[in-house]
């Protein structure tokens, strides 16, 4: 797709190219280093492993709160406009440039950690696990919702995205007691 502006033409394909070229860079250097520290300290592998999870939960949770909100706006834009289309494109690259690759890590560390440090047992954790599910059954169904906002079919209103916004937020005061507390 190119647009033209006051300055120019610009390529905003180019541009989102060269984006997702950065992420899959980033992504390939911590996957690199991470198996580094794996291998080479396997005995202080675990706080690496229980920081990045940390970080990736985070980066997961930011995006999972953010994208339901410009779904909401993205309701009020003309279907075709430039306000639309530049919707679209925040929305593709929130979920694939942070959330998806947050959303891997988190359960690529978080299952090595309940494995490593808790052999899988506790009931606190399978309830976790569960709650971790739901939040991924959400994150399908937000993946889902962009691209029939990117098709021009959403049909839900700015009050159904308002409430799909909390649900990420009532799962994650789950996930936090659960870990923190670990009541059974």
């Amino acid at each position: 797709m190119t647009r033209s502006n006051s300055t120019g033409s610009t390529n905003s394909t180019n541009s989102t190219g060269q984006a997702m070229m950065r992420m899959v860079i980033g992504i390939a250097v911590l996957v690199v280093l991470t198996a580094l520290l794996f291998f080479v300290a396997p005995d202080s592998f675990y706080p690496w492993a229980k920081a990045i999870h940390i970080l990736a939960v985070i980066s997961w949770m930011a995006g999972m709160l953010y994208l339901p909100r410009l779904l909401v706006y993205h309701v009020d834009a003309e279907k075709g406009s430039v306000q639309s289309e530049t919707f679209k494109v925040m929305e593709r690259r929130l979920l694939r440039g942070i959330i998806n690759p947050a959303m891997i890590a988190t359960w690529v560390f978080g299952l090595w950690l309940a494995w490593k440090g808790f052999g899988f047992h506790g009931g606190w954790l399978h309830a976790k696990i569960g709650a971790v599910l739901l939040l991924s059954a959400v994150h399908g169904y937000l993946a889902g919702a962009v691209r029939k906002f990117a098709e021009d079919r959403n049909e839900k209103p700015a009050r159904h995205w308002r409430m799909v916004n909390e649900i990420p937020t009532l799962l994650m005061i789950a996930i936090v007691i659960l870990v923190v507390v670990k009541p059974f």
